[in-house]
């Protein structure tokens, strides 16, 4: 479970709070709160229980805490008890927070205050307690020795964190001092950085805490068990010399999700229902959104229809149950249909466990076998017996250079996997790590032709071809990888060279933008969001002054590759069709002398034909032509199919049919062709049933050419989901 929390902020809002300094442009004020914005929002991104809150307001109009009757706590006023804070109270908080128009208000009893409400709310439980006083020092303190002796023992005796935050602190270790420093605020220094060192605190100067805000917060996580039982080598039941040791597994490595985002609606008046949209929506039973002002906000409900083919019902379909279906498998062109009760035919029966099932050389595994996250393996906590086996499994296999083959059932009855057992050898902690490998099944072998090499038609193996690349442009390629070296470019505190990126601070990008966002915007309503922390794009683009100095080296190496620049495409007059201009300025058709005339689609090389054909048109009626002939071409394709065996080469020719016609602006071309061609499926002209063809084209997405697709287009969005559904009438056309 997370360690129960009670922090306290004490925010100064005095008169002096509302003055610039240092060339800001803002006030002290909203300075100060940049920085506890930022840690309150951050405590109600965690949505825990347990992480409690409040806030205290120092040096404002009135007073409003236990010890108001006390002159001494005067202009002292609570904002928000310790709780769990939510958005509501979030914004009730920012109304709350606002320059005051006194400077009278003591920042010691501000303290005591915090320390009471922490007391009170925690009582003699156990909480991580922490008192936060942001303030510019300039107030006056009632600083009596005994006082602060007091509170200094209460500090150390409930374990009490106390930090000082101050607005233009000096701080030696940061490298900032604040020039010509008021007297009073020099002396109030000196008081808090007492308290704080006395009490084992923290102080220090607001601008240093500003610019760590940047700095990602790692989320720590608790961990969670996989997997506990035996790791086996044998058969314990046969042999009794098999080897069981008590385990644990835990994740090592795991992908860190964004926060996502939910959907929801805003909720209407009884008199506006009328006027709902058709979405699902249950005005009485909806579930609120917790963090809604006035709960104006409502969960959105998704509700899913099935619906199944019926010539008797309406429109062809009828709505089913989903008590109703049944599942099927698919065999071929047909579904193969097994009972619920007969479905465990398809489960494999097994038992958790983990069972080593052979060993290999470090030498002999490739590391792209590796498909998962890694997971840790450490002997069971409690069982000293099993650490020590496991300990000595581990020194084994590192000193024999090994890795160990295991068969992994998490649970009973899950799917078995195979997993890699590397041993992992630290100075606190031994352990096995284990990453999932590949089933037979798994793995994919494609063969590229060699980089270094060309092997030419009759086997002749060529060392030297245009295609690849030479000694000059294998020695400038290795300099300008040697001079874009990161591993050495940064610099440690010594000024030492050292890694330029190193893991520990690379940050997602992503993850980290959508959590600044969303804590600005939740205190932040209507101002626009800052830009991104400057650690989360230091590493989008390569340092400046490598590239700078590596600019030679890539000079070379173009000059070594002879890099050409790509003929600009220029928009040719044949409709938006885009043809590149020789740099020669050359007609190479007319120097090959094509003609253009007898030029036919045919049907062993139908889409190169027919691309050639459009690039040589110069009508409409041309292009018509050219569509009409290659949709005879995938009509006779389908009508000739042996079962499905010409499906992928007939929808390909019917992709690049519809691409093409929207590029040559012609969609209702295609779009004729596609109704056509539906027709005759429906009515089996085309070598009887065909109508497995049409899923596997509606599976494909090539349905009308649509408005939002090409605006010439005569079919509408609707027009273009009714064709694609089945069956329904098509209006006739032709292409």
């Amino acid at each position: 479970m997370a360690e129960k929390e009670a922090t306290v902020y004490i925010v100064d809002v005095g008169a002096s709070m509302g003055a610039t300094h240092n060339g800001r442009d803002i006030s002290d004020l909203e300075f100060a709160m940049t920085y506890v914005w930022d840690k309150i929002t951050s405590t109600v991104a965690l949505d825990r229980k347990t992480a409690t809150l409040g806030v205290v307001g120092l040096r404002t109009d009135g007073t409003d805490n236990e010890l108001e009757g006390e002159e001494s706590f005067d202009h002292i006023s609570v904002l928000q008890e310790i709780s769990n804070i939510l958005l509501p109270d979030l914004k009730q908080l920012s109304s709350k927070i606002m320059l005051s128009s006194t400077d009278d208000g003591d920042a010691i009893s501000a303290i005591v205050i915090a320390i009471q409400m922490v007391t009170v709310y925690c009582k003699k439980l156990k909480y991580k307690r922490k008192v936060v006083l942001v303030t510019d020092g300039r107030g006056t303190l009632d600083a009596d020795p005994d006082s602060v002796k007091e509170i200094i023992n209460k500090i150390k005796q409930d374990n009490m964190e106390l930090v000082i935050v101050g607005v233009d602190f000096d701080d030696a270790e940061f490298g900032f001092k604040e020039e010509d420093k008021d007297p009073r605020k020099a002396q109030n220094e000196s008081i808090f950085a007492e308290l704080a060192e006395s009490c084992g605190g923290i102080i220090g100067t607001l601008q240093q805490a500003v610019e760590e805000l940047g700095m990602p917060r790692l989320k720590a996580t608790r961990p969670v068990h996989s997997y506990k039982g035996e790791l086996r080598l044998g058969d314990p039941e046969e042999y009794h010399s098999a080897m069981c040791i008590d385990v644990e597994r835990y994740p090592r490595t795991m992908v860190r999700r964004p926060m996502t985002a939910s959907q929801y609606v805003q909720r209407q008046d009884p008199a506006d229902r009328s006027a709902q949209s058709t979405g699902t929506f249950v005005a009485d039973g909806d579930i609120a959104m917790p963090d809604a002002d006035d709960n104006d906000l409502a969960g959105v409900k998704n509700s899913r229809t099935y619906r199944v083919l019926d010539e008797e019902a309406p429109g062809g379909k009828r709505d089913v149950d989903r008590d109703e279906l049944a599942k099927g498998y698919e065999y071929g062109r047909t579904a193969v249909h097994i009972n619920e009760t007969d479905e465990n035919v398809t489960k494999l029966e097994t038992q958790h466990g983990l069972e080593i099932i052979g060993f290999i050389p470090w030498a002999n595994y490739d590391r792209f076998m590796s498909m998962t996250v890694s997971c840790i393996l450490i002997g069971q906590k409690t069982n000293s017996k099993a650490i020590m086996a496991l300990s000595s499994l581990i020194h084994a296999l590192f000193e024999l250079e090994s890795y160990a083959v295991a068969r992994l059932v998490p649970k009973d009855d899950k799917p078995p996997v195979i997993v890699l057992l590397a041993p992992s050898i630290e100075v606190d902690y031994e352990c096995l790590l284990d990453v999932q490998i590949p089933f037979a099944e798994d793995v994919r072998s494609y063969k590229f032709p060699p980089l270094d090499r060309v092997v030419t038609v009759s086997g002749k193996v060529i060392k030297e071809h245009r295609n690849l690349p030479n000694e000059a442009l294998n020695s400038a390629m290795s300099k300008y990888v040697d001079q874009m070296d990161l591993s050495t470019f940064g610099r440690d505190d010594d000024g030492n060279p050292s890694e330029y990126m190193p893991m520990a601070d690379t940050f997602s990008p992503v993850l980290h933008r959508i959590d600044q966002a969303v804590r600005w915007r939740a205190v932040h309503p209507t101002e626009p969001i800052p830009p991104p922390y400057e650690i989360l794009v230091r590493y989008s683009n390569p340092p400046e002054d490598l590239v700078k100095q590596s600019k030679k080296r890539i000079e070379k190496l173009i000059a070594a590759a002879d890099v050409k620049k790509v003929p600009p495409k220029v928009q040719g007059r044949r409709r938006n069709r885009n043809e590149v201009k020789p740099l020669s300025g050359l007609n190479v058709e007319a120097l090959l002398g094509s003609d253009k005339k007898k030029a036919k689609v045919s049907a062993q090389n139908a889409i190169p034909d027919f691309r050639r054909l459009l690039d040589s048109a110069e009508s409409i009626e041309a292009i018509q032509d050219a569509a009409h002939q290659l949709g005879n071409i995938i009509q006779a394709r389908i009508k000739d199919s042996f079962g499905d065996i010409a499906y992928t080469r007939a929808l390909e020719e019917i992709r690049t049919l519809r691409e093409e016609m929207i590029e040559m602006e012609e969609p209702m071309v295609y779009n004729n062709f596609a109704r056509q061609l539906k027709r005759k499926l429906l009515s089996e002209d085309l070598g009887g049933n065909r109508k497995d063809f049409w899923w596997e084209y509606r599976k494909s997405k090539l349905g009308l050419i649509d408005k939002n697709v090409a605006e010439t287009s005569d079919a509408t969005e609707e027009d273009a989901k009714s064709v694609i559904d089945y069956p329904i009438s098509v209006p006739q056309g032709n292409y």
